[in-house]
């Protein structure tokens, strides 16, 4: 059974205007395998503003695939590849920003009438350097696209987004090895979870406690994450809570992360702002 390696708190920030959490990366922690960046926003869309000029604005990415889970509300995101979708609670937008696209991801026009909340997270995954200038490529999965199993106490669900997860596969393959899921859990739940060999591995609580043998309570707002030695997690809900679950293998390639580029190299970064600003990312009007 794994063990806990650290946790970390997921700190309030205000994202130029846009409140989130980020539990890493910290001044102590760049990356845990290939994630490299998590935001948990939890919003309650303005009333006074168009829900088209609400949420994040057109801007650009190169080099890392950009992930959106869906937990409250909805995202309509656009992009200048021409992709235009609208992805409501339990989906998930994954991007693979590649050689570079731009896009925004706002409410869609209806926010209000489904509840007014866009709870959500961005998870950055890095990609290797033979698929940073790889074609842009976007896929939106709505909740039934998603497949999911059921623990034997009838408590947990496990939504598996990408790679494999208790022989379960999600229908996204990273382009390294690596799993994404999401965990609903009822209180008293408990599930045991399979990390593959090589794989570094972490639960974000959105919501909720959970109880780690061996180790304590965590409560909502913290990552845990566990040392690579042995191949299971074992977690218990000490009340409702939901989860997000991650694991994959390091890149074992320098990283340099600088603004909305993720590249092996500070003159990659000097060539992706260049090319952005010579419209080499394509241009997004949003209508």
């Amino acid at each position: 059974m794994k063990t806990v390696k650290y946790l970390l708190y997921a700190h309030p920030y205000d994202m130029g205007g846009f409140p989130i959490r980020q539990p890493f990366p910290t001044n102590n922690v760049e990356s845990i395998g290939p994630f490299i960046l998590l935001h948990h926003a939890y919003v309650k869309v303005p009333t006074h503003i168009p829900p088209k000029q609400a949420g994040v604005g057109p801007h650009p990415h190169r080099g890392f695939a950009p992930v959106t889970f869906i937990f409250e509300g909805a995202v309509h995101h656009r992009d200048s590849r021409g992709n235009s979708s609208i992805v409501e609670k339990g989906g998930v937008q994954w991007m693979n920003a590649g050689m570079g696209v731009i896009h925004s991801e706002r409410p869609p026009e209806n926010i209000h009438e489904i509840g007014g909340i866009q709870e959500i997270i961005q998870l950055w995954v890095n990609t290797p350097a033979k698929n940073k200038m790889d074609e842009p490529v976007y896929i939106p999965l709505k909740k039934d696209d998603i497949p999911s199993f059921t623990s034997e106490d009838g408590l947990a669900t496990v939504n598996v987004v990408a790679g494999e997860v208790n022989g379960i596969k999600g229908k996204i393959d990273g382009l390294s090895p690596l799993s994404a899921s999401t965990i609903i859990l009822k209180n008293t739940a408990k599930i045991s979870l399979n990390v593959a060999e090589k794989h570094e591995s972490l639960i974000y609580v959105l919501s909720g406690k959970i109880k780690i043998p061996g180790y304590a309570e965590v409560e909502h707002h913290h990552a845990v994450v566990f040392n690579i030695e042995d191949n299971t997690i074992e977690i218990e809900a000490t009340e409702d809570a939901r989860l997000l679950f991650l694991t994959g293998e390091n890149i074992p390639e320098k990283m340099v992360a600088q603004g909305p580029f993720v590249m092996n190299s500070e003159s990659e970064i000097m060539i992706a702002y260049r090319d952005f600003q010579m419209g080499k990312m394509g241009i997004l009007i949003e209508e």
